[in-house]
C-alpha cells in the first residue's frame, strides 16, 4: 500500500549525491555572502598597506554590493536558460580568480576593480544555489534544504567581522587584509572540483526559449545602479541631489517592467517572467524580504560601530559580541526549514514578532546597562532576535519560491535576492543617517544606537504587517 509514510520514506531516499551537491552549493553560498562583511574589519589594514583614501575604502565595500546586486537577475536568467550547473561553475571560477586578484592587488584602484568583479561573480553564483535546491528537492526535503541555506545565510552574515578579525590577528595588520581574500582560494578550488562531479546537469525543457533580452538587461542594470548608488554612498555624497538618482532609477525600473510585459506578450524571452508576480506567494514574499532585510541587517552595522567607537572594542571583540545573533539564527533556520511546511506564513509572522521583541530588549539593555559590560547583557535579547531571524529568512524563501516553476527557479531567486540587496542598502542608509546624525549633534553613542534600533524595529514591524495580511488573506480563501 502506498501510504503517506511510505511516500515520505521514498522521498527521504533521494539520491545521496543530491545532499553532497547541496553541500557544494552551501559552501559557495557561504563564501560569497561572507565577503559582503568580512572586508569591513580589514579596511584599516588596506588603508595602511595601499595608502587608500576614504573613497577607495568606501568602494571596496560598496563595489562588491553593487556588482552582486547587478548580476543577480541576469545571472539567474542565464542559469535557467543555459543550465545552473554551468553558470554555477563559471561564477565560482570567476569568484575564485577575482579573490586571488584582490589579494594580489598592487594598489587601491585595482582592488576596487577586482572587488566589483568579485561581486559580479557572487551574483552569478547565488541564484544558482536556490535554483539547484528547487531542481534537486521536492516538498519537505526542499524546505529542509532551504532551512540549511538559511543557516548558512545567518552564519555568514554575522561571522564576517569575527572571521576577518581572526585572520587579521593571525596574519598581521600590514598584509593581513590580503589573506581575507586568499582564504577563498583553497575553498573555491575544492568546491569547483566537487561541483563538476556532483552537481546535476540541466533539466531538459521543451518549453525553453532562446534569447536573453539585452534591452531588458540594460534597463534593469541602469535602474538598479541608479537606486543603489545613492544608498551605498549616502555617507560620502553630500547634498540632496543624489536622491534624484533614486527617482530616475524607479522610472527606469518601471520602463523595464513595461518592456518585460511587452516581450512576454509577443512571445519573446523576457529577462524576468511577468507571471512570477502574478503568484501572490512570490510577490508578497519578495516584498516582505525587501522590508525585513532593510530592518534587520542594519543591526550588525550600528551595533559593531557602537561597540568599537563608543566603548573601544576591537574588531575581533565586536565580532564576538555579534555571535549570539548568528548562533540563534543558524539553529532556528534549520528548525524553521522543517516547520514551514506545516505552519506556512504564520511561522514567518511569529519569527518577525520574536525579532521585534529582541530589538526592544536590546534597546532597553543599552538604556539601562552602562559601560563595556553592555555586550554581555545584550547577548540575551540579541540571541532572541537571532532566533526570530532564523524563523524568517529561510521559511520566507521557501514560501516565496514554493509555487515558482522549476524552470524559472534561478531567475525568481535572482529577483528575490535583488530586492534583499536593495533593502539592505536602503536600510543602512536610513538607519545610518539617524545614527550618525545623533552622534554628530550629541556625541552620544548609546542614544544613537537606540534611535538606530528603533528605526530598524519600525521596518521589522512593517514586514510583520505584510506577513499578517498574507496570513489573513490565506485564511479567508
Amino acid at each position: 500500500m502506498n501510504t503517506p509514510t511510505a511516500r515520505t520514506a521514498a522521498a527521504e531516499a533521494v539520491d545521496p549525491r543530491s545532499w553532497k551537491a547541496l553541500g557544494v552549493c552551501l559552501t559557495a553560498g557561504f563564501m560569497t555572502l561572507l565577503d559582503t562583511s568580512i572586508v569591513n574589519v580589514a579596511l584599516p589594514s588596506v588603508e595602511r598597506s595601499l595608502h587608500a583614501t576614504g573613497a577607495d575604502l568606501s568602494w571596496v565595500v560598496s563595489g562588491y554590493a553593487l556588482g552582486f546586486g547587478l548580476a543577480l537577475v541576469p545571472g539567474g536568467r542565464l542559469g535557467d536558460l543555459h543550465g545552473r550547473r554551468t553558470m554555477f561553475l563559471i561564477g565560482l571560477s570567476l569568484f575564485t580568480l577575482a579573490s586571488a586578484a584582490c589579494g594580489l592587488a598592487p594598489g587601491a584602484g585595482w582592488l576596487v576593480v577586482f572587488r566589483l568583479l568579485q561581486g559580479v561573480a557572487a551574483g552569478m553564483v547565488s541564484p544558482q544555489v536556490s535554483g539547484l535546491i528547487q531542481q534537486m528537492f521536492q516538498g519537505p526535503l526542499r524546505a529542509r534544504a532551504f532551512g540549511m541555506l538559511g543557516s548558512v545565510v545567518a552564519v555568514s552574515t554575522a561571522a564576517g567581522p569575527l572571521a576577518g578579525g581572526l585572520i587579521i590577528a593571525a596574519a598581521g595588520p600590514e598584509h593581513g587584509w590580503r589573506w581575507v581574500f586568499f582564504v577563498n582560494l583553497p575553498i573555491g578550488i575544492a568546491a569547483l572540483a566537487a561541483g563538476r562531479r556532483l552537481l546535476p546537469r540541466a533539466l531538459p525543457s521543451a518549453s525553453r526559449r532562446p534569447g536573453f533580452d539585452p534591452a531588458g538587461l540594460i534597463l534593469l542594470g541602469t535602474g538598479v545602479v541608479a537606486v543603489l548608488l545613492p544608498l551605498l554612498q549616502e555617507q560620502r555624497w553630500t547634498g540632496r541631489g543624489k536622491w534624484l538618482l533614486i527617482g530616475a532609477g524607479v522610472l527606469l525600473l518601471v520602463a523595464f517592467w513595461r518592456w518585460e510585459r511587452r516581450q512576454d506578450a509577443r512571445g519573446a524571452t523576457p529577462l524576468v517572467a511577468p507571471g512570477l508576480f502574478a503568484l501572490r506567494s512570490f510577490s508578497l514574499g519578495a516584498l516582505l524580504g525587501l522590508i525585513y532585510f532593510a530592518g534587520f541587517t542594519t543591526l550588525f552595522f550600528v551595533y559593531t560601530l557602537f561597540l568599537q567607537n563608543g566603548h573601544g572594542y576591537s574588531a575581533l571583540q565586536a565580532g564576538l559580541a555579534a555571535t549570539p545573533v548568528a548562533a540563534g539564527s543558524a539553529v532556528a533556520a534549520a528548525v524553521g526549514g522543517r516547520l514551514v511546511v506545516r505552519h506556512g506564513r504564520r511561522l514567518v509572522a511569529r519569527g518577525l514578532a520574536t525579532v521585534a521583541v529582541g530589538l526592544v530588549g536590546t534597546i532597553a539593555v543599552v538604556q539601562l546597562v552602562p559601560g563595556r559590560s553592555v555586550a554581555w547583557v545584550a547577548a540575551v535579547p540579541l540571541l532572541l532576535a537571532g532566533v526570530g531571524s532564523g524563523l524568517v529568512i529561510s521559511p520566507n524563501t521557501t514560501l516565496t519560491l514554493s509555487k515558482v516553476p522549476v524552470a524559472l527557479g534561478s531567475s525568481a531567486s535572482g529577483v528575490l535576492q535583488t530586492g534583499q540587496r536593495i533593502g539592505s542598502a536602503a536600510g543602512i542608509a536610513a538607519v545610518g543617517a539617524v545614527f550618525f546624525a545623533h552622534v554628530t549633534h550629541h556625541d552620544d553613542w548609546a542614544g544613537a544606537l537606540q534611535l538606530g534600533l528603533l528605526t530598524s524595529l519600525t521596518l521589522v514591524l512593517t514586514a510583520l504587517a505584510v506577513a499578517v495580511v498574507d496570513v489573513r488573506s490565506t485564511d479567508s480563501d
